[in-house]
């Protein structure tokens, strides 16, 4: 479905959101792509607690991506080791219609630190997808524990200046 076409919105996260990013989380094959997710994603406890602190924390921003007018995913920008990153999920059912393209140029609109840097596993096609068409470069490669993937995986470090 072209982009132009897709009623994609950005709205500050609400506490009701956290059931859908909950129940995104536990599709398996989005855990496989994603790579870099929570130890336990069945753990609501835990779930629940990482979301609380993040919303109470002023240097994030965290936006639900509403589709349509059904809740589609999140993104969201942080502060690591000084730098500022973004971060997002996109429900599975989602994938491949431009609906992270997107969101990302929306959220882009609202996040104005540059550089932004955004990760992702090497071989997650459809991230990296994203990141590039919202002229995201890559600057370059690193290893890291996937949780998902229970070993060392290849990421690629891409940056929009």
């Amino acid at each position: 479905m072209p982009e132009s076409t897709l009623d994609v919105s950005l709205r500050p996260v609400a506490l009701g959101d956290l059931e859908t990013f909950f129940d995104h989380m536990q599709d398996g094959e989005a855990l496989w792509q994603a790579a870099f997710t929570p130890p336990d994603p069945s753990d609501r406890e835990a779930f629940d607690a990482h979301w609380t602190r993040l919303l109470a924390d002023d240097t994030v921003v965290a936006m639900t991506i509403v589709v349509d007018g059904s809740v589609a995913g999140h993104v969201a920008s942080f502060d690591m080791l000084g730098d500022r990153e973004i971060t997002y999920w996109i429900d599975r059912d989602a994938w491949g219609r431009g609906i992270g393209t997107a969101a990302l140029a929306r959220f882009l609109e609202i996040e104005p630190t540059r550089p932004l840097y955004g990760r992702t596993a090497k071989d997650n096609l459809g991230s990296i997808r994203v990141m590039a068409n919202n002229g995201f470069e890559l600057v370059g490669e690193d290893r890291g524990f996937s949780t998902a993937r229970n070993e060392e995986i290849d990421e690629l470090v891409l940056r929009l200046d």
